[in-house]
């Protein structure tokens, strides 16, 4: 097998009902529940209109500047899925604009990421369909290689493995790993739950910031009287 040059086959992905479930849960929400500890890393931002991502990632990994492989992902992905791009977070060519984005919509692919640049910025802020990168430039890319699809990869390091949960928001990008995805949607729903009661709260003079106080105490602060 030609490492660096290989397309594989993905052996499982997240279902896509419960990959749209995530549609109405905030990114952020979800990070609390993996103990913050995983993330995307902050260049990764949205380049679309708006509104939310979520789907089974379909991974290729790349050399910076090249996306031969990216054209090959848009030709192999089903609807739902999110092609998630690793290259490399190098920003001196882009590797997708305009007219790969409307094929990727055309196909109803779930969105694309990509660590590294887009271009067509002006029009792809004009869509919905999501997008996901690192930054900008006109510079157009190369389309000779190497490159992999279906392997993990690695994003500021966040692990993505071929078939795992990718959602984002406007507080960016989060990879929620396959096994464990029916039960963060759970503990998601139970952090918006907790989240409402605290905003009712404050909007009707309930909330209870004692804790502040007993957190500075036991961390030994000192209070001038």
């Amino acid at each position: 097998m030609n490492h660096g040059l290989r397309i594989l086959k993905r052996q499982r992905a997240v279902d896509l009902a419960l990959a749209r479930q995530f549609l109405t849960v905030p990114v952020a929400n979800v990070s609390d529940c993996m103990a913050r500890m995983t993330a995307g890393g902050a260049r990764l931002r949205p380049m679309h209109a708006g509104g939310r991502m979520a789907g089974p990632a379909l991974t290729v990994k790349t050399r910076p500047g090249d996306n031969l492989m990216v054209h090959k992902a848009l030709m192999l992905a089903q609807p739902g899925d999110v092609i998630v791009v690793d290259a490399g977070g190098d920003l001196t060519n882009a590797l997708i604009g305009e007219i790969m984005v409307g094929d990727a919509a055309l196909k109803k692919l779930g969105g694309i990421v990509i660590n590294g640049a887009i271009r067509d910025a002006d029009e792809l802020r004009r869509l919905d369909f999501p997008v996901f990168a690192a930054g900008i430039t006109h510079r157009g890319p190369y389309k000779d290689g190497p490159g992999e699809i279906n392997v993990p990869i690695a994003i500021d390091g966040m692990v993505i493995a071929p078939g795992d949960l990718v959602i984002g928001d406007g507080d960016g990008l989060l990879c929620v790993p396959f096994d464990d995805a029916k039960a963060l949607l759970h503990a998601a729903h139970q952090k918006q739950a907790v989240e409402a009661h605290m905003v009712a709260g404050i909007a009707d003079g309930s909330y209870d910031r004692s804790w502040v106080d007993a957190t500075l105490a036991r961390l030994g602060c000192f209070v001038e009287t």
